[in-house]
């Protein structure tokens, strides 16, 4: 009768045949897996309250990409302490590409020079993709006799300390904005800050403040209704949601762009094609018409951008920002 029973030699054979293999087996069983992402449910977790600028584009884009991968986009509020409480939760998340966090210009070109100590490692989430612009504009009460952004740099320059702009609170990317004005045009204004940007928008219409940096979502509507002028748009082209309102390179100020913008980010260590397969979907999303007109409809632009244009910016930004910061002596712990 045959031996059924292999030897030891040929047990060991076996063996070291199947540790052989188990390298080159384990790279395509991954490559496998993560073409097959997403089988079951992704998560974005929005570090704000929902209805910002932020919250609004963010939902747009999961609700579309959920269409085109087949796999339900949950959109997860976890707002606190500007964002940092939903960064933290998305740093410690398995890198998987299943837990995911939008972020914008404060979140991760602001707040690492506004905070002496974070509670988390900026380090440990990784760029994916801009989804969209979101640009500020200059707004100004009706009261004051200030028809173009050149008229308000004259004022303000015949009247040293006494022109106020308003501003969602201390360190925000409307503060900053104003401060970065402030430094272009030689001006000296008083910054006065309010505890969110609705408390903000209503002391401005009341007359209370002179000025306001807010985005083209907040704004808009206020200044198609007449009860605030727009003077210039802080981005570096016109927003398609006030195209008679001029930039403010266009209206003559120089070197004094602003804004914000919202992203994905997702933890370190989530695998690159998984990251890509995320990009190129969102790209593909903002592209389609109507979501075009839906995200142009609240004030945003839609981009797209890949992973590495994404962390320029991010880059290119902190930069910025910090220098704003450290020269104003700006803390917000």
């Amino acid at each position: 009768m045959p031996d059924r029973i292999p030897s030891t030699a040929r047990r060991r054979a076996l063996l070291a045949l199947c540790l052989a293999a188990a390298p080159l087996l384990a790279p395509a069983a991954h490559a496998q897996a993560n073409a097959s992402w997403p089988t079951r449910p992704v998560t974005i977790i929005l570090p704000f309250t929902p209805g910002g600028g932020t919250d609004i584009a963010t939902r747009l884009v999961a609700q579309r990409l959920s269409q085109l991968w087949g796999q339900p986009v949950l959109v997860d509020n976890r707002p606190g302490a500007a964002g940092n409480v939903g960064l933290e939760l998305a740093s410690r998340a398995r890198p998987d590409g299943y837990t995911l966090v939008a972020g914008n210009v404060g979140t991760q070109s602001i707040n690492p020079t506004l905070y002496t100590k974070l509670s988390y490692d900026p380090n440990r989430l990784v760029s994916v993709t801009e989804m969209a612009e979101l640009p500020f504009v200059l707004v100004v009460t009706p009261k004051l006799p200030a028809k173009t952004a050149k008229d308000l740099v004259a004022l303000a320059k015949a009247q040293p300390g006494k022109l106020s702009f308003a501003s969602s609170g201390t360190g925000g990317s409307p503060h900053l904005s104003g401060e970065i004005f402030k430094a272009a045009t030689g001006t000296d204004m008083l910054h006065v800050p309010y505890k969110g940007g609705g408390a903000a928008m209503s002391d401005l219409m009341a007359g209370n403040v002179d000025m306001l940096f807010a985005s083209v979502l907040e704004t808009a509507g206020h200044v198609k209704a007449g009860k605030l002028r727009a003077l210039a748009v802080t981005g570096t082209v016109r927003s398609p949601a006030l195209p008679d309102v001029p930039t403010l390179a266009q209206a003559g100020i120089t070197g004094a762009e602003s804004g914000s913008w919202v992203g994905l980010l997702a933890p370190a260590g989530t695998p690159k094609d998984i990251v890509d397969k995320i990009a190129a979907g969102v790209k593909q999303v903002v592209a389609l018409p109507e979501v075009r007109q839906q995200l142009v409809e609240q004030g945003a632009i839609p981009v797209g951008s890949t992973p590495q244009q994404f962390t320029e910016l991010i880059s290119t930004d902190r930069k910025r920002y910090a220098k704003v910061i450290v020269d104003n002596k700006l803390r917000a712990d």
